[in-house]
């Protein structure tokens, strides 16, 4: 009984101590002027802010080195992810398909704690998107595709392939996504647009499918899933 007790405590002392340590992981989010996206990251902009490592959380044999940067303007938010790879696993080749069967990075964004609901941006490497705004009460939840999505409510993507050619199951050394997300597609989410020491709760992930299994990478660990909005880190804008 005392056993029994203890682990029950080791369980919730580990669970609740891993949401408290994402809770305070902060990413300071640079500001800065609008700019044109190549899908290379070679926009001087990028040299404001620093890149950030997103590690590898599946227990898997291929090990890659995952990066992203971020920044903000004020018109909307820019990612930049840079994957090591060595196969291209991908061959959907439509906007709105589930991309998260194949490689992919993606990026949750949950603007406000006290609102259960959150956008999640998927891009492929054959830069092919998902763009949904995600419901969740307590653990229930559907995307949604938005509405009217033209114009300056529409993100601007792009994507390019490192050491081989963009070709289903091509041979590689890796890939690089860009995206800009407008502030105009988050609406009606709360604290949007952000001002100066705006806070957002966030998640940046990847999935890789080398091994034919799926290899899942976060910046921050989640207890249960991608859409564990409650051990997302926190976005804070400059």
């Amino acid at each position: 009984m005392i056993y029994l007790a203890g682990l029950l405590f080791t369980c919730f002392y580990s669970s609740h101590s891993e949401a408290e340590e994402n809770q305070s992981a902060v990413l300071k989010i640079r500001k800065c002027k609008d700019f044109e996206l190549t899908g290379k990251g070679n926009s001087k902009s990028w040299d404001l802010t620093e890149w950030i490592n997103i590690p590898l959380r599946s227990e898997v044999p291929d090990k890659y080195r995952t990066r992203s940067k971020v920044l903000y303007s004020d018109s909307g938010v820019y990612f930049l992810f840079e994957c090591e790879d060595k196969k291209l696993t991908s061959t959907l080749k439509a906007d709105y398909l589930n991309l998260y069967e194949e490689d992919v990075v993606e990026v949750f964004l949950w603007t406000s704690e006290d609102f259960p609901v959150y956008f999640e941006y998927e891009l492929s490497p054959f830069n092919y998107e998902l763009p949904i705004m995600v419901p969740n009460n307590n653990g229930n939840f559907l995307g949604w595709l938005p509405w009217k999505y033209s114009g300056d409510r529409k993100t601007r993507h792009a994507t390019s392939i490192k050491g081989g050619k963009m070709e289903s199951n091509a041979t590689i050394s890796g890939w690089m996504a860009e995206f800009f997300i407008p502030f105009k597609l988050l609406a009606p989410l709360p604290k949007v647009p952000v001002v100066q020491g705006t806070k957002w709760r966030a998640n940046m992930y990847r999935i890789d499918y080398d091994s034919n299994e799926e290899a899942a990478y976060s910046w921050q660990k989640t207890r249960k899933d991608f859409h564990d909005y409650k051990s997302f880190g926190t976005f804070l804008f400059e």
